[in-house]
């Protein structure tokens, strides 16, 4: 069961319709903006994210593996956190620089070993933590997809295996949003961590950072919506309080990934959103592992 701390405010529907057909996959300008237009004064998305749960647990379905999903507020980022209960080895996906203490916090108090860091993609809208552990973490390697343009100890490609413990997620190259865009899917085909490439009823724009909105619709339909119907989606983010989803509810009610191929591309060329807040500093950091003037 999912254990939510701070429960999050109801959001105005029409709110809620906007923010999901228009969904912002870099920060929280879109969402606020079209917020304050369709309910001013009320249920902003500034107090929808200052009322958010800040940490998530969920049981996995798979024997011996424990998992957590972390929420970062400002970014709306999930992190997630997996580990072989036997040998205690462990991995992280997309950790977030300004809850690196939170994050090495639990994996201390789990008794963990971190072995590897890994960002689904070149994020735009935080700097990634996974440079400043390795600092603090003797032996810690960092992984992303070869395409990302970044630099990290492991370069991802197609069908590579992220090792930890008896476990391992698959590599899936999902680009659209970016180049570098990467799906990791446990070996029982249980879960999908999408990153931007497909979120819950959403996902991500392709704008920018090498965004091809039909090579988007291609990953999605090709890499994720061919899993099983009951694989459980964990996405890169979230603004509406959403924690988890499934490939069956996706591929029956994502409201732009039900379209054709050309509808999708017409919706995404259209959507018009500010740029990112923090691209001019997140990208040039993650290039580098999150290490850019630190």
């Amino acid at each position: 069961m999912c254990s939510v701390l701070t429960r999050i405010r109801p959001i105005h529907r029409a709110v809620a319709l906007s923010l999901r057909l228009g969904a912002n996959t870099e920060g929280s300008s879109y969402a606020a903006t079209q917020s304050r237009r369709l309910s001013p004064g009320k249920n902003s998305v500034v107090d929808l994210q200052r009322n958010a749960r800040f940490y998530c647990s969920r049981m996995a379905k798979t024997e011996g593996l424990l998992f957590r999903q972390l929420f970062e507020v400002e970014s709306s980022t999930y992190t997630y956190l997996l580990a072989d209960t036997n040998t205690r080895e462990a991995i992280i996906i997309d950790p977030v620089l300004e809850t690196i203490d939170r994050d090495l916090s639990l994996i201390e108090e789990l008794g963990l070993k971190l072995i590897l860091a890994v960002n689904t993609h070149c994020h735009a809208d935080h700097i990634t933590s996974s440079g400043l552990m390795k600092k603090r973490i003797t032996g810690l390697k960092s992984a992303i997809s070869k395409f990302s343009g970044a630099s990290a100890d492991i370069l991802l490609s197609e069908g590579d295996k992220i090792r930890f413990g008896k476990h391992y997620l698959t590599v899936r190259e999902t680009p659209g949003h970016t180049d570098g865009c990467t799906t990791f899917v446990s070996a029982d085909e249980s879960m999908a961590f999408t990153g931007d490439a497909l979120l819950i009823r959403g996902c991500g724009r392709t704008d920018f950072q090498q965004g091809c909105a039909k090579c988007l619709y291609d990953s999605v339909h090709d890499k994720i919506f061919t899993l099983p119907d009951d694989c459980l989606v964990y996405p890169a983010h979230d603004y509406l309080g959403q924690t988890v989803s499934t490939v069956g509810e996706e591929r029956k009610y994502n409201p732009r990934l039900i379209k054709s191929k050309d509808e999708f591309v017409e919706i995404m060329n259209s959507l018009n959103l500010p740029k990112p807040d923090k691209i001019d500093i997140s990208v040039p950091a993650n290039l580098v592992c999150g290490l850019h003037g630190l």
